[in-house]
């Protein structure tokens, strides 16, 4: 008989303790807490995944451009073995140079030494833009990252916080400190934490990656701009 009667009360506890018990028996503020951290760690891998495909495929076609580049005889040749639409970074500040380097030459016929520097001036702050445009897409969403892993841990301890000053009243109310009275509170409050943290490090750990990667294509494509633009100025003056 004692047996089966201990048996109940451990399958009792057991399903007081369940996540789902732990959500639906919080508080309304406790309920919130866990309701955004929920939502901040979904979008936080949505983000993750989508970054880091997104940044392996850009690394592999801009390698596959560079080659193309490297290997081509000139610039027009490339520009009309690639075609009209740019499909990377790279290849977006290559068509805005030569764009704008056939833009120039349909509209003037002034070679002088003052309009060549003045041109490939132009054409060098032209790529620069580009560049900075197609980096600042990159860095998109990378915020949300910084801003979930530096306070999705606040935003549990307060959920923690406030489900332990809840807990406390319920004691005070009911004037009983047992075990089975407080430990309910209590875990809901610490499961508000346990999200934060499950929803921090993740987006922290992802965003020093990530951060890394676009540092090192930025540098790709610093060094894609400047040695574009030598060899621009090289056909320019050869003119």
């Amino acid at each position: 008989m004692d047996n089966s009667v201990e048996k109940v009360v451990l399958e009792e506890v057991t399903n007081n303790f369940s996540i789902f018990s732990l959500f639906f028996d919080a508080d309304v503020i406790v309920k919130i807490v866990i309701l955004m951290l929920i939502f901040a760690s979904v979008w936080s891998w949505t983000i993750i995944f989508s970054k880091f495909s997104s940044l392996n495929s850009l690394f592999k076609d801009s390698n596959d451009f560079e080659e193309n580049f490297y290997s081509s005889d000139t610039l027009q040749k490339l520009s009309k073995k690639l075609g009209s639409h740019p499909t990377h970074p790279l290849e977006s500040i290559f068509f805005s140079a030569m764009s704008y380097i056939d833009k120039i030459k349909l509209t003037t016929s002034n070679k002088n030494y003052e309009f060549k520097k003045n041109l490939c001036e132009r054409i060098e702050k032209e790529m620069v833009i580009v560049g900075e445009r197609e980096l600042t897409i990159l860095n998109r969403n990378m915020n949300f990252l910084a801003s979930v892993g530096s306070t999705a841990p606040f935003v549990g301890l307060f959920g923690t916080v406030w489900g332990i000053m809840n807990s406390f009243t319920a004691i005070g109310l009911s004037q009983n400190t047992s075990l089975a009275v407080v430990a309910p509170g209590i875990a809901e409050a610490l499961f508000a934490t346990a999200l934060g943290l499950i929803a921090a490090i993740p987006a922290v750990l992802a965003y020093n990656k990530l951060n890394d990667k676009i540092y090192n294509f930025s540098n790709k494509v610093e060094i894609f701009t400047t040695e574009m633009m030598i060899i621009i100025s090289k056909e320019i003056y050869k003119e």
